[in-house]
């Protein structure tokens, strides 16, 4: 009577939880000893059969027919000029982004997405762009800039920090540099760039003046090689013997003093 009722049950069931219900009646069934071994794995066998069929039949909401999942697939970027890409990843790996003794473990394209991050860590404290913008910027694919990421926190260099959320998109993963040394090179590059910046390269001998950058007042006396001629008539291009000649620090072009 017991198998005659639970066969039809689970014929008639059409979710998966009134499966699950009617599993543990069987068992518990069986623990009292109202169903036989036999029947008891009949019924198993049943339940089994009837839950693929369920199963089959689940379509997941929101997501088309033939896809399986919801979000479109990923498109594997393609670079729209490849000759740029590859002379954008040299000039960065070239330009110096950390000590040659720690760059020696690191190849081209690596070393441009290092660039990339040495960049973001110096101006904001953390590199947070994603992994798809640091290839873009460093003219590389991702796996190669996922392949680097690794390298350097495998080397100690880097932490890389994940943020998940479970039910939601993730967020970009923090990248931060913890080596010292490449955190002092990044320093040097910096203040490097800044005295570039503020200041010119003068050649001459500097006297009193004043200077908007620091620098003193620079005259070159008329044998000096920089020193411009002053056209006078009668003089063939050449400066006079009384005339003082100077320049303004910066100017390029010497200019008479009259």
């Amino acid at each position: 009577m017991f198998h005659a009722t639970m066969s039809a049950a689970i014929d008639g069931a059409r979710t998966l939880a009134q499966m699950d219900q009617l599993s543990r009646q069987v068992w518990q069934a069986h623990a009292s000893g109202a169903v036989g071994d036999d029947e008891a794995q009949g019924l198993a066998e049943q339940l089994h059969e009837r839950r693929s069929a369920i199963r089959e039949g689940i379509v997941p909401v929101g997501i088309p027919a033939g896809r399986k999942s919801l979000f479109q697939a990923r498109r594997s970027p393609v670079a729209p000029d490849k000759a740029a890409s590859r002379d954008r990843r040299r000039l960065l790996a070239c330009s110096g982004p950390m000590p040659p003794a720690l760059a020696s473990r690191f190849t081209t394209g690596q070393l441009a997405v290092l660039r990339i991050v040495a960049d973001e860590f110096a101006a904001k404290g953390v590199c947070g762009l994603c992994i798809d913008a640091i290839a873009a910027r460093a003219g590389v694919c991702r796996r190669l800039a996922q392949a680097a990421l690794r390298l350097a926190e495998g080397d100690g260099l880097i932490t890389v920090q994940e943020r998940r959320h479970q039910g939601r998109k993730n967020e970009t993963n923090l990248v931060r540099i913890i080596s010292r040394e490449w955190q002092v090179w990044i320093r040097r590059g910096r203040h490097q760039r800044k005295r570039e910046m503020a200041g010119t390269t003068s050649t001459g001998d500097r006297v009193q003046g004043d200077s908007p950058h620091g620098y003193k007042g620079v005259r070159y006396g008329e044998n000096h090689p920089s020193a411009p001629s002053q056209r006078l008539p009668g003089t063939g291009g050449r400066p006079g013997p009384e005339s003082p000649i100077g320049i303004r620090e910066g100017s390029g072009h010497g200019r008479a003093m009259r």
